[in-house]
């Protein structure tokens, strides 16, 4: 049996799900949640307070300065379509605009993506090489954590019961920082990822790897500095060191061996993907200047 609440206000949302005794969610895409609560297995919820009436007062997305504020309304749609965010953060909205199907991306949000946690979220990657922060509220206040400490275990993440996500930060990127996002999957719009990278070259030189569905969750990886990244020699011997912590299992969409094997291809390519990129916005400084 599951108990269906409409919130009025945040601040009703979080005295429900603070003081309920059961296990509770709250709902505000539905996409995830909902084939959960259809399944009803021992860690389905039985409380859903549904957070779609609630309208946070600064919009779905804060620009500003800083970076990027992601409301807890925000969908996939909107971010794939807003220019700063393709502009600043082109491996997210990479991977926003390739969520599901258009009705999916239209209804799910990015907060509801990473709070379902699984291995194999497509936002998490790109969050992951931007180094985004998670806000968390409850009945006592809020805390921000880094999204690198947000995903526990699958389907777990460091949200303590009574509490939610209200938003993620996304820090404003260097100049010259790039980033691009690469995925594998069986069939579009219909299943999840086999396997995913998103590649982040900062303009301070760093060189993140975001990676999805080769871990109980997903993974932040760093190559060394100061690495050519146009002596390929070189890049696969980094690339092989860096994705030794994967460890992807054999189920449905692919088998062990072969999650490793595209890993290390779409890695090579994101990060190839990110230099053109940043070439191709070189020349046209250039050109223009």
């Amino acid at each position: 049996m599951v108990t269906y609440y409409k919130a009025q206000t945040l601040a009703d949302a979080l005295e429900m799900l603070g003081r309920a005794d059961v296990q509770g969610s709250a709902l505000s895409g539905g996409t995830d949640l909902l084939v959960a609560l259809s399944r009803q297995h021992d860690e389905t919820p039985r409380l859903v307070v549904d957070l779609k009436g609630i309208k946070d007062p600064r919009g779905p997305m804060v620009v500003s300065d800083d970076g990027l504020h992601l409301g807890f309304e925000l969908t996939m749609a909107q971010l794939a379509d807003d220019p700063t965010a393709r502009s600043w953060f082109p491996a997210l909205t990479q991977a926003a605009g390739e969520v599901g199907s258009v009705a999916i991306r239209n209804r799910a949000t990015v907060v509801g993506n990473i709070c379902n946690a699984s291995p194999a979220s497509d936002t998490a990657p790109p969050l992951l090489v931007h180094g985004a922060t998670v806000t968390i509220a409850s009945m006592g206040g809020e805390r921000t954590v880094p999204i690198s400490s947000f995903f526990r275990s699958p389907r777990v993440t460091a949200c303590a019961r009574g509490e939610i996500v209200t938003g993620i930060d996304i820090p404003r990127p260097i100049p010259g920082t790039g980033s691009a996002y690469r995925r594998l999957t069986r069939r579009w719009g219909v299943d999840l990822i086999t396997v995913s990278v998103a590649a982040a070259v900062h303009g301070d030189g760093r060189v993140l790897l975001g990676l999805g569905a080769v871990a109980p969750t997903p993974l932040l990886v760093e190559l060394p500095a100061g690495l050519d990244l146009t002596d390929r020699a070189g890049l696969t011997t980094a690339l092989d060191e860096a994705l030794a912590v994967a460890t992807p299992i054999t189920d449905i969409r692919g088998g062990a061996d072969y999650r490793s094997a595209m890993l290390r291809e779409l890695a090579e390519r994101a990060i190839q993907e990110v230099l053109e990129s940043t070439r191709r916005s070189s020349d046209g400084r250039s050109v223009r200047s």
